[in-house]
């Protein structure tokens, strides 16, 4: 049996961001703030998310905010409810698989 991976709000830009709903809350581009969806992809500078029309939609990391929404079975024990944690992109900026290594260091040395 898989063990499930926890995600905390303060380690949320450590994890695979794949899968987890997503709004834009601010963009130096107007058309893309209040765009929500589902992460489906990521690049060093970008986040692919598909919306509720099955759309897709490419959000630079830079200079954007993001509200994600971590869901209960993923949140901190014991939580019932889900997260919903904000990000600034800049945050994000790095190719996935190194952010996601840096993780590991933080668990080692934190």
């Amino acid at each position: 049996m898989k063990s499930k991976v926890e995600i905390l709000p303060s380690t949320l830009i450590y994890h695979e961001l794949i899968g987890l709903e997503i709004q834009v809350i601010r963009s130096t581009n107007p058309a893309l703030i209040g765009s929500r969806g589902l992460v489906i992809d990521e690049t060093k500078n970008m986040l692919i998310i598909e919306n509720s029309g099955s759309r897709e939609l490419k959000i630079p990391k830079a200079d954007s905010e993001f509200l994600f929404r971590i869901p209960a079975e993923l949140s901190e024990k014991g939580r019932r409810s889900d997260t919903f944690v904000k990000i600034q992109g800049n945050l994000l900026l790095s190719q996935p698989e190194n952010r996601i290594k840096n993780i590991k260091k933080l668990r080692k040395w934190g």
